[in-house]
């Protein structure tokens, strides 16, 4: 088991993240976390249900505020007051409930909550079918009109459009929390393209809650493991494999077995 990087600020780390604890009551969710990311990187983060991955990821959206440690942002620290502040400053996340609102049209769910006006208080909304639009034909999503309501559409339409409305409003980091949970192969695909089409470009930086480690395998630069409240494992892609980190979570569970008392 390898340990994660505890050393200085790297010049490409858009995101770091040192020594960060968390309690809820007599709870202990996180207890020393290291984590990096660097610029246009994709990271997997994977571990057991419990393991503290949400907890983090609210952490670092400013949903939660962390007891100690600190984060750093393009090597600045920062203070996360809430999730209006985080998005501020460029991180956005996209949870499995999405955020979306099944009875608006896909145009309007894009621009929710900074929809453009026109004389001060009518919603401009031919500007935002056009930018829909345009926003998700260059992302090579395909929805076959941004009219129609979001309920009709598939899970992994929905999703899409969750991540490009992060995208083009200016997110810097984006997180993604279990993006393929309850999706069907086809659909996953489609989401698991987009991120690659995301790394590719390079302008945003990518962390990836996930179970399925074949999937993280093959779009993620970089695996942790989070075990405990703690990151135990950091390692590229391309230096691991399936075998492995299921072998690691699978230990970790038969040693959890073992240590039940009876």
């Amino acid at each position: 088991m390898t340990s994660p990087d505890t050393g200085g600020p790297r010049v490409d780390d858009v995101l770091r993240v040192e020594h960060i604890s968390k309690q809820f009551g007599t709870v202990t969710a996180l207890r020393d976390v290291n984590l990096r990311l660097a610029r246009g990187e994709v990271l997997g983060l994977i571990g057991d249900n419990g393991a503290g991955k949400s907890t983090l990821m609210k952490i670092i959206c400013g949903f939660h505020q962390p007891d100690g440690g600190r984060i750093l942002l393009d090597g600045a620290e920062v203070t996360l007051r809430s999730v209006e502040h985080a998005r501020s400053l460029g991180i956005d996340t996209v949870y499995q409930d999405l955020a979306l609102i099944n009875e608006l049209s896909v145009y309007h769910n894009m621009f929710l909550n900074r929809e453009p006006v026109i004389l001060g208080c009518l919603l401009d909304n031919r500007k935002m079918r056009r930018l829909a639009r345009s926003y998700l034909d260059d992302m090579g999503v395909g929805i076959p009109s941004v009219d129609v309501e979001v309920a009709k559409l598939s899970g992994g339409q929905r999703q899409a459009i969750a991540v490009a409305r992060s995208v083009y409003s200016r997110s810097k980091i984006l997180l993604l929390d279990e993006p393929l949970a309850a999706m069907g192969a086809k659909e996953g695909v489609q989401i698991l393209d987009l991120v690659r089409d995301l790394k590719a470009r390079g302008e945003v930086s990518i962390v990836i809650i996930a179970h399925n480690y074949a999937q993280v395998l093959e779009v993620c630069d970089r695996v942790n493991l989070l075990q405990h409240g703690s990151i135990t494992y950091d390692r590229p892609t391309a230096r691991t494999s399936l075998e492995e980190l299921t072998d690691l979570v699978v230990a970790e569970y038969r040693n959890a077995r073992a240590r039940r008392p009876g």
